[in-house]
């Protein structure tokens, strides 16, 4: 069981309040899904419930009971552990820590734990750092982990990012039927509507000035539908009664301006002046009335927008171009062979999605085929790695999008980056302090600022909050240019892509 109370989570450089008063008890066997835009403090959230002291860029308050031992799925294992290996990220606290002699003896599990969340055994080798591991895998490590601790809590931070089909099902069934308290994060809304049998529902409302949460007892789709249905009726009630308003102050301005004119011409009339003059004292106590009325109309509620970006026309490729041909005989890394022979043929505005399982090879595939399709001078390449790599060499969101300083144009990428929610601080601060979706949305403004006929995109979708991702789905389904993406975002799949191809170690497959 865990038990919050009156929380709070406030950032230490500028104040923002991330949560305020948020209270919810769950139970063993709820399985509760954290929802809100990117920059709400959802991760923060899971953090802070873990160990307080893990977050030392914010401060939080509340009575918080955790009835039990806590297992928590970082985001980003890959950051912090690289450098390790299996053996030592199975066995210590921290990168840096001592060998935990009860971590020790969790290693009787391990093969059969790895089993369990479908890692080849072939794969594991415990002399090969993360780093060298494929996402998929890493997160799988972390999985692991967790489940070699067996603990009663289960804290879960985009436990899908960068798993194949068969794992992300693997957990959807896990989630499911765990018996522990189960909180997570995630941006796949079919794993959202599987498996969640409550919402917390982080927000930032007036003009991201106040933050705002809710929590309900309900599954996602209910959730969904019960915000949208409460978002148009508070949004009618609040239009009606402007409106009503407005036409009653008409009505009454009317009479106000007859009672003055009327007044003016009174002066020869010293009873009908008294007697009007009265009535501009009533009339002047009912306009003070109806300002008062307006200060208690119900507030307009805020749309949840995270997403206002466009493509230009201009990055449009004609259907009959041919991109790029690819014959590989094999697709290997570090003298290592993971699949081939690899061929493929891409056209204009084609957009092809690949998939396959973990360590199979994809994100090597895209980063290869980025360095082919850069060497023609007629394309521009957008590519957006899983990691966000690029980001590290930037001081700033601003600088990475405008490296050389104008400003003409950043008043310009300001404009653009507001519309995307992101606040004047976010906008100027350190990149590592971003969240993984605002960085997504950095690297997608980019490639509208440098004009990409071409987009690389590995996973996407993997941190975006299921209500800014059907925004995206809806930018790059209309984008005129070619798309090649690595995803196992199911809805991401449908909705955007053409063609979609299976990697395996036999090479690139079509997949009806």
């Amino acid at each position: 069981m865990l038990s919050v109370q009156n929380m709070r989570l406030q950032t230490l450089a500028d104040g923002h309040m991330l949560v305020d008063n948020l209270s919810f008890t769950v139970n063993p066997g709820d399985k509760v899904a954290i929802i809100g835009h990117e920059g709400t403090g959802k991760s923060t959230l899971l953090k802070w419930l873990e160990n307080p002291d893990s977050i030392p860029y914010a401060e939080g308050s509340g009575h918080v009971v955790k009835n039990g031992r806590c297992g928590y799925l970082e985001q980003d294992i890959r950051a912090r552990w690289g450098a390790c290996t299996p053996l030592e990220f199975f066995t210590r606290l921290k990168p840096d820590g001592p060998i935990e002699p009860h971590h020790y003896a969790w290693l009787d599990r391990l093969s059969r734990t790895l089993r369990q969340v479908g890692f080849p055994e072939e794969r594991y080798d415990e002399t090969r750092c993360l780093s060298d591991y494929s996402g998929g895998e890493i997160v799988k490590f972390g999985l692991v982990k967790i489940l070699l601790s067996e603990p009663e809590i289960l804290l879960l931070d985009e436990p899908t990012n960068d798993l194949d089909f068969a794992t992300i099902l693997f957990l959807e069934q896990f989630i499911a039927d765990a018996k522990q308290t189960v909180l997570f994060i995630s941006h796949d809304e079919r794993l959202l509507s599987h498996t969640a049998t409550g919402i917390i529902h982080l927000r930032r409302v007036h003009q991201k000035t106040r933050a705002e949460s809710a929590f309900l007892k309900v599954d996602y789709a209910t959730y969904r539908d019960l915000t949208l249905s409460h978002y148009e009726k508070t949004r009618r009630q609040a239009l009606k009664e402007r409106a009503e308003h407005k036409q009653k102050r008409v009505k009454f301005q009317r009479i106000y301006e007859r009672t003055k004119h009327l007044q003016n011409q009174a002066v020869r009339n010293p009873t009908a002046g008294r007697l009007l003059k009265k009535k501009m004292k009533s009339l002047k106590s009912q306009s003070r009335r109806f300002d008062k009325t307006a200060e208690a109309f119900t507030p307009i509620p805020e749309p949840d927008m995270a997403i206002d970006l466009h493509f230009s026309k201009e990055t449009a490729l004609p259907r009959g171009k041919r991109v790029c041909t690819i014959d590989w005989p094999t697709l290997s890394i570090n003298g290592q062979h993971l699949s081939g022979p690899i061929q493929l043929e891409i056209k204009g505005a084609e957009k092809i999605g690949i998939i396959g399982s973990n360590g199979v090879g994809k994100t090597t595939l895209l980063k290869q085929l980025v360095n082919t399709l850069k060497k023609d001078p007629s394309l521009v390449v957008g590519w957006m790695p899983q990691d966000y790599g690029s980001l590290e060499n930037a001081d700033s969101a601003l600088s990475f999008l405008l490296p050389c300083p104008d400003r003409l144009q950043e008043a310009k990428v300001r404009k653009m980056m507001g519309a995307m929610q992101f606040e004047r601080s976010e906008m100027t601060a350190p990149t590592h302090q971003l969240s993984g979706g605002q960085k997504c949305k950095l690297y997608l403004l980019k490639m509208v600022l440098d004009g990409c006929n071409v987009l690389i995109l590995d996973e996407p979708t993997r941190n975006l909050s299921p209500l800014s991702a059907p925004r995206v789905h809806d930018l790059l389904a209309d984008f005129a240019g070619c798309i090649v993406a690595v995803t196992h975002d199911r809805t991401f799949l449908e909705a955007v892509f053409d063609t979609i191809l299976l990697l395996d170690t036999d090479g690139l497959h079509t997949v009806s």
